[in-house]
């Protein structure tokens, strides 16, 4: 195990708009008010043709990149996610959120990093931490952007 310690920043509370996209909206807002780690919950509902992922396709496979089991969202689902966002190797703040998705019976859970679109719209906490040193850095044996602690 490897470990750091951070302290509490400041908190952002977002509302997201009707065809926002994630991650991409919570990257830009992160650039935008000098956020470089944090942690995000969210509460809302995602659009179809969204995209998630959930896992690989083999996890014995030594295919960089891996092969990973995408979904696409078919239709309007409610959803609710975590996650943290911390400095790839370019020092961008890099999201990487997990989220629950929802409707009638059926239910999904993954990896938001290929995009999903926002429907109607999505509640967002953003906490920062500050004095962190992890950050991200792409994973030569998978492929994936993986943390990393100093």
């Amino acid at each position: 195990m490897q470990y750091t310690e951070a302290t509490q920043g400041r908190v952002f509370v977002l509302r997201l708009e009707q065809g926002d996209l994630l991650p991409d909206t919570i990257e830009s807002f992160a650039r935008h008010k000098g956020i470089s780690s944090g942690v995000v919950y969210l509460l809302g509902a995602t659009d179809q043709d969204s995209k998630i992922v959930s896992g690989p396709r083999d996890a014995e496979s030594t295919r960089v990149p891996m092969d990973v089991n995408e979904h696409l969202l078919n239709d309007v689902y409610e959803s609710f996610g975590f996650g943290t966002l911390f400095p790839d190797e370019n020092k961008v703040p890099f999201l990487h959120l997990h989220a629950g998705f929802g409707r009638n019976k059926n239910a999904l859970v993954g990896c938001i990093r290929p995009g999903v679109s926002i429907w109607l719209y999505m509640e967002v906490v953003i906490i920062e931490l500050l004095n962190c040193t992890a950050k991200r850095k792409v994973n030569p044996d998978n492929g994936f952007t993986l943390l990393e602690i100093d």
